[in-house]
């Protein structure tokens, strides 16, 4: 367990430190008890000899002012450990998954990192230090016990070495059920979480079904909690009385020697006295390991789950990476890709190129390969074979900060911090001007809906971007993606459930991010009007390329692209008939 605390914690200095401070406490209590031989041989007698005792206890009395003063060290170190210890490994998950593919972020993933970086760790570091202080008290200072016992009397150590054992075996089983349990109980804490979760963002829709409380599903969850917590504490109860049936067993066996060895005249009254204050030091600490034993095995359960999230495989940077693009031209040489898990290819044998400073359009029915096609540019996976460069440059072989540097994405689900309008655009390029920040907002027609805000550029979104809505937001992103200046950027039109306001102003906004002749765009293009301002359209059907060129070829071909647009145009002048006469 310290072995693999030490691997976790960045830096365990100060875990170290604290551990060595509450270890020289507990052999120092060993020690101090050792002192009982003299000072007692020296009183107990017909004639006590105050001379012979006073050494003895000068030595004890420096001994406790020692034992004081490590008490009050230790204490402020364990407080300053437990929140270094935290935000040490907070940040060192953070830095790690900040190296993983993007493709990592599933929701079950991002579930797991959130608990991982808040109770997990949060409950470990606190754990490592309230729990591993009385642990290593619990077994050096028995330890040191015995060694001081052998020196009074081998028989009764003896005896102490044998209550060891049989205590360990019975502690080592409850371990066990300690750990299944706590493992049982956290997935049934997670289930209650997900869905306390699911109660907090459906409240519209609860309410609206008339499940405001909850739905069957959360109380399910709730009773599972409920029985998995009382499984486990059924489960416990025997190995719990059997270690304290040990222990109990432990001191009759004790009385029992010490008064054998007092009856048959193997031993005086004081050092009887000596090796009953010893047994019960060594006893106490001993029977408190049941009381930490779960702690411990739900310490040892964080530790593994954040050595899991630790060990996932970070995205391979070659020893020399590339970390220049000379252009921002993006081509596909025969890709085939297939998701971790999935069994069809989503992409295959797919060959595209989007020359640098045009505007590309993706089109095809859902499930072609589009949002693919996007993904990989932005390697949010790796390709399983042929070739993804950019700049002419293999994106495996690009510095990924680089590659990132030079991309800016705009997708369906925009996401926007609780924060103002502008430190959610601030976060392209903190160093921005107010000049800059308006041409951008004007590019992406957001300062039309920044003038109708009362608070205007300091307008809080709400979590996720709530008090805007989905047009808006795509605003903010697209503005965003034209202030960080990024050499491609990748767009979802997604303006199917748009009102004609937004859906026209989002329209012109992706047209304006083309008027940059060095800025490449490649967007998943829904309206005829992203169509006609692209340079090149590709379309796309069950992951393969059908055909390629600009729109006004492709609706002469006859094609998959042409029939999509007749198929649009005859949807566009639905109308609903009037049945009223």
């Amino acid at each position: 367990m310290i072995r693999r605390l030490y691997r976790l914690w960045p830096n365990p200095k100060l875990l170290a430190r604290l551990w060595l401070l509450t270890a020289g406490q507990a052999v120092l209590q060993g020690l101090l008890l050792a002192l009982l031989i003299p000072i007692l041989d020296a009183l107990v007698r017909p004639e006590p000899d105050i001379g012979a005792a006073t050494p003895w206890l000068v030595l004890g009395a420096a001994g406790a002012l020692l034992y004081a003063v490590l008490s009050v060290i230790a204490t402020p170190v364990g407080f300053a450990a437990a929140g270094a210890l935290a935000a040490q490994l907070r940040r060192k998950l953070m830095h790690h998954v900040s190296t993983l593919t993007l493709g990592w972020f599933t929701a079950e993933h991002k579930a797991r990192l959130a608990r991982g970086v808040t109770a997990d760790v949060g409950s470990a570091a606190h754990l490592a230090v309230t729990i591993g202080g009385p642990v290593i008290t619990s077994t050096l200072l028995p330890a040191t016990v015995v060694i001081v016992t052998f020196t009074v009397d081998w028989r009764m150590a003896l005896l102490l070495c044998a209550i060891a054992l049989v205590a360990y075996l019975a502690l080592r089983r409850a371990a066990r059920i300690a750990e299944i349990s706590e493992i049982e109980l956290e997935r049934a804490a997670a289930g209650v979480a997900s869905r306390a979760i699911e109660l907090g963002q459906a409240q519209p829709v609860l309410r609206a079904a008339g499940h405001a409380e909850g739905t069957p599903r959360m109380r399910a969850a709730l009773e599972d909690h409920r029985e998995t917590y009382r499984e486990g504490m059924r489960r416990a109860r025997q190995p719990f009385f059997v270690y304290t049936g040990v222990i109990m067993a432990g001191f009759v066996a004790v009385l029992a020697l010490t008064a054998q060895l007092m009856l048959s005249g193997r031993v005086e009254a004081a050092t009887a006295i000596v090796l009953l204050v010893l047994a019960a030091r060594f006893l106490e600490p001993l029977g408190n390991l049941i009381e930490l034993i779960g702690a411990l095995r739900a310490l040892r359960n964080q530790i593994a789950r954040i050595e899991e999230l630790l060990s996932t495989p970070t995205l391979p940077v070659p020893a020399e990476p590339v970390r220049r693009i000379a252009e921002a031209d993006v081509e596909f040489s025969d890709v085939t890709f297939t998701y971790p898990g999935g069994d069809t290819p989503a992409l295959k044998e797919v060959s595209l190129h989007c020359r640098a400073g045009t505007t590309t359009a993706l089109v095809g029915p859902s499930g072609s390969g589009k949002t693919t096609v996007t993904r990989l540019i932005a390697r949010f996976f790796d390709i399983d074979s042929g070739a993804l460069r950019v700049g002419g440059v293999d994106v495996r072989e690009l510095d990924p900060g680089t590659l990132l540097d030079e991309i800016a994405i705009v997708f369906q689900d925009v996401y926007l911090f609780d924060d103002t309008i502008e430190d959610n655009l601030r976060l392209a390029r903190p160093e921005a001007t107010w000049d800059e920040l308006r041409e951008a907002a004007t590019a992406a027609r957001l300062d039309e809906v920044i003038e109708r805000l009362p608070a205007g550029w300091q307008t809080r979104v709400g979590e996720g971007g709530a008090q805007l809505s989905g047009g808006e937001r795509q605003r903010v992103a697209i503005a965003r993606a034209m202030l960080k200046r990024a050499r491609i950027v990748l767009v979802d039109e997604a303006s199917s459930a748009l009102d004609p306001e937004n859906e026209a102003a989002i329209t012109r906004a992706i047209a304006n991010l083309g008027d940059d002749p060095d800025r490449t765009v490649i967007v998943i293009a829904h309206r005829p009007a992203t169509l006609a301002a692209a340079d090149h359209v590709v379309s796309l059907e069950d992951g393969r390329v059908m055909e390629t060129g600009t729109r006004e070829e492709l609706l002469l071909t006859g094609g998959a692209f042409s029939r999509l647009s007749s198929q649009y145009e005859r949807a566009r002048h639905w109308r609903i008939a009037d049945m009223s006469g």
